[in-house]
């Protein structure tokens, strides 16, 4: 009886979106891809990692700051978030009447967001981690070629936005990851350094003007403005900025 009771929480946390299974990561093959910002030669190597189903939630974010009261909207550093931190709260631990529990929290700092990934051992992806991740459709690991692919992303973002979806809103995709396009956009643990080095490059080139738009000289796809637009809005953050379509989720190394 017990084993088919727990058969029957896994399975419910693999098809349903219920609070308690927001937490559900899932396993990552590493591989090799050539980001946007890339020549046709250079690859960049993704070791296997587990990155969450799901967006991190309202609901979720606000069990961290009940238990971390640092990160309240009140106690915040402000060296660490700006005035837009939470801003649509009720108070410190409330969210308003319109919030949904289940919708992708947003207005946190990258500070925020990487404090919340390390208090559930776990840490914020990089560029080339969510990039890597965020290429697959349904049924391939890279659809970057196709315009349909492509088309639904620029439709999200010509869509006026209710930062109020629930979260599985929108496809599951190749390695069963909702809502990477279609939701909100998200931090990364190196989202302003578009910069390419030695250390995340394979010693490529280190040309100090592949930054934001300077760098489309070098993209290896100029059609694909989707993933323009992220580097882009990357490329314009601050740490401390909370913006009010900008959420997080969090990975976790395979040792």
């Amino acid at each position: 009886m017990k084993i088919i009771l727990r058969l029957a929480i896994c399975f419910l946390c693999f098809y349903s979106i219920d609070t308690s299974c927001q937490s559900k990561m899932s396993k990552i093959k590493g591989g090799e891809y050539i980001p946007l910002y890339g020549r046709d030669s250079m690859k960049v190597k993704i070791n296997n990692f587990s990155m969450d189903v799901y967006p991190v939630t309202n609901k979720e974010y606000l069990e961290f700051v009940k238990k971390h009261p640092k990160w309240q909207r009140s106690n915040v550093i402000k060296l660490f978030a700006d005035e837009s931190y939470l801003a649509q709260w009720k108070s410190d631990t409330i969210l308003n009447e319109n919030q949904k529990l289940n919708s992708p929290i947003t207005s946190v700092s990258w500070f925020a967001a990487k404090n919340y990934c390390e208090t559930q051992d776990k840490r914020l992806p990089t560029v080339d981690e969510w990039e890597y991740v965020a290429m697959a459709n349904k049924t391939m690991p890279d659809a970057r070629t196709l315009k349909s692919y492509n088309e639904f992303i620029l439709s999200w973002y010509e869509k006026p936005k209710s930062f109020n979806q629930t979260i599985g809103s929108t496809f599951k995709n190749y390695y069963h990851i909702y809502d990477l396009h279609g939701l909100v956009w998200e931090w990364t643990s190196d989202f302003n350094s578009v910069l390419i080095t030695g250390e995340s490059r394979k010693d490529v080139d280190k040309d100090g003007e592949l930054f934001c738009g300077s760098a489309a000289i070098n993209a290896t796809d100029l059609m694909n403005y989707a993933a323009f637009m992220r580097y882009a809005i990357r490329g314009s953050l601050k740490a401390k900025y909370a913006m009010k379509n900008l959420g997080f989720r969090c990975v976790k190394d395979i040792k």
